[in-house]
């Protein structure tokens, strides 16, 4: 598929890069092609292409946002997406690795306003980019879980074959609304693998019987 990037920062980029080893073609969403992230990301995957943001959604299958949560006002104002999938790859932290909207909605809700034409599903947030970039644990006998939500069954569906390619089995947790539960996993994983003591290379799982 074709993958629009809109950030290539670390979470971004561990994702855009694994997918394109996987024989999606990723691009860059970006409207200086110039831009020292841009130049970045290309230095380490020159595979990548980059496109004006409203072009690259245009001609992609499905949409990332990947960029700071501060910025998703900015970066989404004036985009037409005309029912593409967007996943939503952000997470609104505050200070003192607090939820940043005070747990009273979701910043997946806050896409989803700023970009009412695009399905908006949220996906690789509750983990950090290292397990994007490889999320192989070849000593267990199960796969990493990727916990999702959306409204619209098709987009969840879409973001679902990705998390196969990446290598994860996919929970649907159901509307988008779900995405506050999921953020608050996000400050879970933070707080344990970023202030604590706990190494970076750990997910979940999902067991069923």
């Amino acid at each position: 598929m074709k993958l629009a990037f809109i950030g290539v920062g670390n979470v971004g980029f561990a994702i855009a890069n694994n997918l394109q080893k996987k024989q999606h073609q990723i691009i860059i969403a970006h409207n200086n092609s110039n831009s020292g992230s841009v130049a970045k990301a290309l230095a380490a995957n020159p595979n990548f292409t980059v496109l004006p943001v409203q072009e690259a959604v245009n001609t992609a299958d499905m949409v990332f946002l990947a960029t700071p949560f501060t910025a998703i006002a900015d970066v989404l104002k004036g985009i037409h997406f005309n029912g593409k999938t967007l996943v939503d790859c952000t997470n609104p932290v505050g200070p003192g690795i607090t939820h940043g909207l005070n747990s009273q909605r979701s910043g997946s809700e806050v896409v989803q306003e700023l970009a009412p034409d695009a399905n908006v599903v949220k996906a690789y947030t509750i983990y950090g980019y290292e397990n994007f970039a490889d999320s192989a644990f070849p000593a267990y006998n199960v796969k990493p879980v990727m916990l999702i939500c959306g409204n619209n069954a098709q987009a969840k569906q879409q973001v679902a074959q990705i998390n196969t390619d990446m290598g994860f089995d996919t929970l649907d947790t159901g509307a988008l609304n779900q995405a506050l539960h999921l953020e608050h996993m996000t400050l879970l994983w933070v707080k344990m693998a970023r202030t604590g003591k706990h190494h970076p290379r750990f997910v979940w799982a999902y067991l069923e019987k």
